[in-house]
């Protein structure tokens, strides 16, 4: 079949931290030509989606609607809200996360939140990691925007996500409520933004623990390219091999079957 809509990750498969990968932003422009519709769906908390969409623009030459970025952060607050727990949080994150959870209404509390979320936080100090185990054990619901260990960059694979996650879970002995790829919240979210059936639907990206899972856990098409965190080398070892391996979206048709 053609598929008839998109679901795309970001860093490692249209970009790697700073430096570019012509064949993804290529790959974004052929999208666009095709008027096939996409969604970027991106494990980051890092960046408010407007800062995704001028950071595409100016340092990846990818012109692309502010409709067509979903982030983990927009995901975790649509499953805050649906829960309505309470108004307050506390985060342990970036800019990108703590603005839009402040702006969808819900006011820190460092001692008694509903909600503790983490995200990726470039400046975690031990204070930090220390007001979310007190929050969690006091009851606080535990929810990791996304579970990636790692991020691919230019330097190599940093810490993500998911380790700050980990270091929370053994000192709290409670197991975070992930809203990220590979699970289900995020995914559902984006399939609604997309506009088609997930049977017509493919997922692509470069990290096989996160997005090629989220469509094999989630019943759609995956395609990897591993010019990101799954290496060429592994692919053979996987345990559900994706429907598609590329070494480079150049050697995409859009017409593959």
């Amino acid at each position: 079949m053609t598929y008839k809509g998109y679901l795309i990750d970001l860093d490692g498969t249209i970009y790697k931290g700073k430096d570019r990968i012509p064949a993804g932003e290529d790959f974004i422009k052929r999208l666009q030509e095709r008027q096939i519709p996409y969604v970027l769906v991106t494990n980051n908390t890092t960046r408010t989606p407007e800062m995704i969409q001028e950071m595409l623009a100016a340092s990846f030459n990818i012109q692309t609607p502010l409709e067509t970025i979903y982030t983990a952060t927009l995901a975790t607050i649509d499953y805050m809200n649906d829960m309505k727990r309470g108004k307050t949080a506390y985060v342990v994150g970036e800019t990108g996360l703590k603005t839009a959870v402040a702006e969808a209404g819900y006011l820190e509390d460092t001692e008694n939140p509903a909600y503790v979320v983490v995200g990726l936080d470039t400046d975690l100090t031990y204070e930090k990691l220390t007001l979310a185990t007190l929050a969690i054990q006091k009851g606080a619901v535990f929810i990791g925007t996304n579970p990636d260990l790692n991020i691919p960059t230019e330097r190599g694979l940093l810490p993500g996500a998911g380790s700050i996650l980990t270091l929370l879970e053994k000192a709290t002995r409670v197991k975070p409520i992930i809203i990220g790829k590979p699970e289900a919240v995020i995914m559902n979210k984006s399939l609604e933004r997309l506009g088609v059936q997930r049977h017509e639907a493919i997922m692509v990206g470069d990290n096989y623990l996160t997005d090629i899972r989220a469509g094999i856990k989630n019943d759609m098409a995956t395609l990897l390219v591993t010019t990101g965190f799954t290496k060429p080398e592994e692919v053979a070892d996987l345990p559900i091999q994706p429907d598609f391996v590329l070494s480079s979206l150049a050697e995409w048709h859009f017409d593959e079957k």
